[in-house]
């Protein structure tokens, strides 16, 4: 009613207009115009389709970091090609190669062996891979092939110039089998549209086997159900990374196959029972074994295109069927990748950048891989798997997993709380469910698909708790969420902290990380007592802030450096301060991990001998030459990801270039995050000089950009930097929007003259979260000065 109301009003204005006009009373004609348009809608700017920006920034060759696939912002399937099968073992040892396969795809490699359907976005160890399709043409062959002879399986070569990947979406000629691969998603459903040339002889492979990070018997347990000519379902249950993990499928074609078989590549079974009785290698809908692959015969015309939905479930497979049911009815697959493109546009419109082209490649590539992990892992019904292995409801919230959080709690979730807050406060509220099904009641330490892998070190989960609930993100019963942060902070079975709370340190002859695993502690310990000082219990905050406290037990004075302490109380004394392995550290040496005192900076400072000399350590640390053997055996660090010997493709040392604000330096702050900026980030595909860890490369990134960054999550205060934008405009989630304005940008005004927020001047090197959450404006004058 109202359009026809406006359009009738809208009709006598005009009309109205017209006659007062002819009779020349030019004010009341003003006076009408004026009165017309405020009658009419307010203007609403569209969407810049900032899809456009994102690129196959992968990592470098010795790296697998991301993946250049089909997803959806933090969805649960990540369609992507796999490009090779390597092994995790070989000859019953590591296979160090395998590494460079992270995530599935080797942006080298001249072949692709299939698509599957899960996958992580630049992680240093891996899992998933699950049910990888394959499309081919010509003669049956249910084995993969080589790289060197793809023609001995149903691999095919492929060209770069072939492939094209966007937000959402990708492409790629398959060409030895001269069939179009196109993938899209929603949350949890890929969608794969495959347009055959003119053959008696097509087929898809569905791959059982195959997996990241894979092993002779990594699978447990599959099952295949073939309900009929267009259907299929059923389940893998892997014992990987994670040993429990079950996942469910529903898999349908466009199209009803004529024919379907499978072949079983398991050996080793002895007992097979009764079934022998039927022929299951063909047109039999019954599967189960360990090492299975299938495959479903077509006969299609020329440029003919066969899509195929493939749903998966944490539950069961009705809750798969559910989910394609729900997510993508129909057979429209244009209609679902523009609704994944709009998504991915709403979530890279919630910061709308001024800046270089390579600068906005950069950064909506990175805002791109931040908002993939974590991952729904909620049927459509709300139904999950938890951590017991039982089925629950996520009542009020979103159930998520893949938390990667040695990495992304130090600027993923500080981001994701100014531009994702009712997410994180879903992630916050995951945690917790995890905590509440752990029989050893902690939270989680890396966690997915209902386990959690316990890799690196650390409780960090309780660090994106306490930044949640010190920023006012987190609205659910803070008390429970504190007792479960004091309960895995006391676990004392766990990696050393028995000796932690009773010495506090961890003696270097009871673990090999037993420095960095001390200081990491004391951090969390300290975001403990924050949240304990914002809920009011004293108690619990006493403890815990002399717990933070604990750093100061591993910094040898003599030295300069934080040292591995024995149980006696002696130091080491065979130390290395160059050296990562045996030294007490996980992914860094002394020199990075001396400075990892996040939460007392200004203590650090005081111990290590005061601003003067802190500065110059810092300047060494970026100067000096780090030579190659002191990381010639890490497996995630090359050359590429380090300044000097400050080591930014890994992450203990993100927070590092913003000392210089606590040393009265802050112009070498400004001067190292664009050197950063420049030297780590690059519109390329080996762009990165790290692993992005799940979006932590990308958040420090991001942050940097902007002109601030997190250093003690868990703290409502931000350190400034220098912003690499011309302008931001933040359009945060409460409605109110921060406008970030750089006077004077360029490449040489690097430094910073001063700062304003809404027009008034800020004092210090940091600026708090509720002013950045109240928006605004806030305005950095650069200078090429030094000031």
């Amino acid at each position: 009613m109202k359009i026809f109301y406006r359009l009738g009003l809208l009709f006598f204005m005009v009309i109205m207009a017209g006659i007062l006009f002819l009779r020349r009373l030019r004010s009341l004609f003003l006076f009408s115009v004026l009165f017309l348009l405020a009658l009419l809608p307010k203007r609403t700017y569209a969407q810049q389709a900032l899809v456009k920006y994102v690129k196959p920034i992968i990592g470098t060759q010795k790296m697998g970091h991301t993946y250049p696939g089909a997803t959806v912002p933090f969805g649960a399937v990540q369609l992507s090609p796999d490009t090779d099968t390597l092994s995790y073992e070989m000859n019953g040892k590591y296979n160090g190669d395998v590494y460079k396969y992270c995530a599935g795809y080797k942006y080298e490699d001249k072949t692709i062996v299939g698509f599957s359907h899960t996958h992580f976005s630049g992680t240093g160890h891996s899992d998933l891979g699950d049910f990888l399709v394959m499309p081919t043409q010509g003669r049956l062959k249910l084995n993969p092939g080589t790289a060197d002879n793809p023609g001995s399986g149903f691999r095919s070569g492929f060209s770069h110039a072939n492939e094209h990947i966007e937000a959402g979406y990708y492409r790629v000629k398959l060409d030895d089998h001269q069939i179009m691969a196109e993938l899209t998603a929603t949350e949890r459903v890929g969608l794969h549209r495959y347009t055959f040339p003119k053959s008696e002889d097509s087929h898809v492979v569905l791959d059982l086997m195959s997996g990241i990070y894979n092993y002779e018997d990594k699978n447990v347990w599959t099952f295949v159900r073939v309900v009929n000519d267009t259907l299929v379902t059923g389940y893998r249950q892997t014992n990987g990374w994670a040993r429990t993990r079950t996942v469910y499928f529903a898999m349908s074609f466009s199209k009803p196959f004529k024919g379907y078989g499978q072949k079983n590549f398991d050996k080793t079974q002895v007992y097979k029972g009764f079934w022998r009785k039927f022929d299951q290698t063909r047109n039999f809908p019954d599967i189960a074994g360990k090492r299975i692959r299938m495959y479903f015969d077509f006969t299609t015309t020329d440029e003919e295109q066969v899509v195929i939905k493939f749903a998966l479930s944490p539950v069961s497979q009705e809750n798969a069927l559910e989910n394609m049911r729900s997510e993508a009815p129909g057979w429209d697959f244009d209609r679902i990748k523009a609704k994944a493109q709009a998504k991915w546009n709403t979530e890279l419109n919630k910061i709308v950048i001024d800046a270089s082209e390579d600068d906005k490649i950069n950064f909506y590539t990175a805002m791109y891989h931040a908002f993939i992990n974590p991952t729904n892992y909620t049927d459509v019904n709300t139904e999950y798997k938890g951590l017991d292995q039982n089925v629950h409801k996520a009542n009020g919230f979103t159930n998520y997993t893949t938390f990667s959080l040695w990495d992304t709690y130090r600027a993923l979730h500080p981001f994701l709380n100014i531009m994702q807050p009712s997410r994180n406060n879903d992630i916050v509220k995951s945690m917790l469910a995890h905590y509440d099904q752990s029989t050893l009641k902690m939270l989680p330490i890396w966690s997915h698909y209902a386990n959690d892998n316990w890799c690196m070190s650390g409780y960090h989960s309780v660090s994106v708790i306490a930044d949640a609930v010190v920023k006012g993100v987190y609205n659910g019963n803070a008390a429970r969420a504190l007792e479960a942060c004091v309960t895995t902070a006391n676990r004392r079975s766990y990696e050393g902290i028995g000796d932690y709370i009773d010495k506090g340190y961890i003696p270097a002859e009871n673990n090999r990380t037993s420095v960095s695993n001390t200081l990491e502690y004391a951090y969390d310990d300290w975001c403990i007592a924050q949240m304990a000082k914002k809920l009011g219990r004293e108690d619990v905050y006493s403890t815990f802030i002399k717990r933070a406290a604990n750093w100061r037990n591993v910094f040898d004075a003599r030295i300069g450096f934080m040292r591995p302490r024995l149980a006696d109380g002696s130091f080491k004394k065979d130390f290395d301060a160059l050296s990562t392995h045996d030294q007490g550290f996980i992914e860094g040496n002394t020199w990075n991990y001396s400075f990892f005192v996040p939460h007392d900076p200004k203590a650090m400072i005081e111990v290590m001998g005061g601003a003067k000399r802190v500065a110059a350590r810092l300047d060494s640390l970026f100067t000096m030459h780090l030579p190659d053997e002191f990381f010639a055996e890490t497996e995630d660090i090359t050359r590429e990801g380090i300044i000097g010997g400050y080591v930014h493709g890994n992450e203990p040392a993100h927070h590092v270039a913003y000392l210089y604000n606590w040393v009265g330096q802050p112009w070498k702050t400004q001067e190292r995050v664009r050197m950063i900026l420049k030297m780590q980030y690059k519109p390329t595909p080996d762009g990165l000089g790290g692993n992005d860890d799940c979006g932590q490369m990308s958040a420090w990134y991001m942050f940097s950009s902007l002109g601030f960054y997190p250093v003690s999550p868990g703290s409502d205060e931000y350190a400034l930097g220098s912003p690499a934008v011309n302008t931001a405009v933040l359009n945060l989630e409460n409605g109110k929007k921060l406008t970030i304005e750089a006077v004077n940008q360029s490449d040489k005004h690097i430094y910073v003259a001063k700062v304003l927020l809404n027009g008034r001047l800020l004092k210090g090197h940091t600026i708090r979260h509720a002013d950045i959450i109240d928006g605004g404006v806030l305005r950095f004058v650069m200078t090429d000065k030094i000031r």
